[in-house]
């Protein structure tokens, strides 16, 4: 089978286009405390695609040419992985002859069924995300012909939990915030310092619980969001350089203090201290860039007007991390129906705004995929007991 048709022989070209389109996303949202996940809403467009393969107009939106991301999206809900629960929907009030084309043509994993009521669809997005989005992100009306969603949510303990330290040890703007913070244990967790292109030095932090790996980026203050937001997509891709400890100069920098031992063993060491945090976030998904309008227009020519947006939440805690998103487009129409040496140690501080990514670490389709997305600039208190959603069995 040819590149151009298997998804497996592409995964670095689903990663780059979801990367993409995540800029795209969380540019348009700003530098408010958020979560997101552009993987929602990239996989709600190639389900469109799918339906309607010849939607050459959403081929700027999703990265690639629409019927290869219908491959990618066929694989991608057909293969699940552990640690994400990922469903797709599609209800509608058109003709049956159209409907019957879409289905032919749909991940079979995607039921077809006649537009249901608000309570319905609140049903369907508690159910898909274990009850963490309760509501059904747009509203429908007696008008709405086709509704269209996706919904990806996780829930996982961390293999490592995080320690605690008084928060004042975090440093910056965020520490007389804080009584406590969250501290790497002595395993388990990454920490390095690295260099991104625009970004410039960055202090990074990852964790993983089965079946995702979490990843947090902080740059210096002046840093914009969204370099910091490219650094923490390359980091989680395995694609941002360390540096030394040994390069770095003795003393505080931006986000981190490196210090030096000439007595102690040889090496170099990391450490983190970050704040705990949540994050629950409506986004409206209606700029033409997104390519819900086009997609809108694809499944229903004659379409009056449509809407499109994203509920997404997110807990990161001592024991653990969930999240889950709900991604809906509905489509009205009201007219007619149709190395050796002294040691040194650096104390890595995300002590104001930075950026977090969650990956998929299964192999297979999904695997390096970033599900989700934050940008953590309103940080909460980590406990001595209990934080973090933990396991839920």
């Amino acid at each position: 089978m040819s590149s151009d048709t298997d998804p497996s022989e592409r995964p670095a070209d689903l990663r780059h286009a979801v990367a993409r389109y995540a800029d795209r996303l969380h540019g348009g949202i700003g530098t408010g405390h958020h979560v997101a996940s552009p993987l929602g809403a990239w996989l709600l467009l190639a389900v469109a695609a799918s339906a309607e393969p010849g939607a050459g107009e959403l081929a700027g939106a999703l990265g690639m040419p629409p019927d290869r991301a219908a491959a990618h999206a066929r694989g991608l809900l057909a293969a699940p992985p552990t640690a994400v629960a990922a469903a797709a929907g599609l209800w509608t009030q058109l003709d049956p002859d159209r409907v019957g084309r879409w289905r032919s043509r749909l991940p079979a994993t995607v039921p077809v069924g006649p537009v249901p009521g608000q309570a319905a669809l609140d049903a369907w997005a508690a159910e898909r995300t274990g009850g963490l989005v309760e509501r059904f992100p747009v509203q429908v009306d007696a008008t709405t012909v086709l509704v269209l969603a996706t919904a990806l949510a996780t829930r996982i303990a961390w293999w490592s939990p995080f320690d605690t330290a008084p928060g004042a040890e975090l440093g910056g703007p965020w520490a007389a915030r804080l009584r406590h913070v969250l501290r790497t244990p002595t395993r388990g967790h990454h920490c390095w310092i690295g260099t991104h292109p625009v970004a410039g030095d960055v202090a990074v932090h990852g964790t993983t619980g089965d079946g995702l790996r979490v990843t947090s980026v902080i740059g210096a203050p002046d840093v914009p969001a969204a370099a910091v937001l490219a650094a923490a997509h390359d980091a989680a891709a395995g694609s941002l350089p360390a540096r030394s400890l040994f390069d770095l100069p003795l003393g505080d920098g931006p986000c981190w203090t490196v210090t030096q031992d000439p007595t102690g063993p040889s090496g170099e060491q990391c450490t983190a201290l970050l704040p705990a945090w949540s994050a629950n976030s409506r986004h409206d998904l209606s700029r033409p860039e997104l390519g819900f309008g086009a997609a809108a227009a694809a499944l229903v020519p004659e379409v009056d007007r449509w809407t499109a947006a994203q509920a997404a939440v997110a807990r990161y805690g001592r024991r653990g991390f969930e999240a889950a998103a709900v991604t809906g487009m509905a489509v009205m129409m009201s007219a007619r129906v149709e190395q050796s040496g002294p040691r040194r140690d650096a104390v890595l501080r995300f002590g104001h705004p930075y950026a977090v990514v969650a990956t998929v670490t299964d192999r297979g389709p999904w695997h390096g995929l970033p599900v989700f997305s934050a940008w953590v600039a309103e940080p909460e208190d980590a406990d001595d007991a209990e934080t973090g959603p933990g396991p839920r069995r």
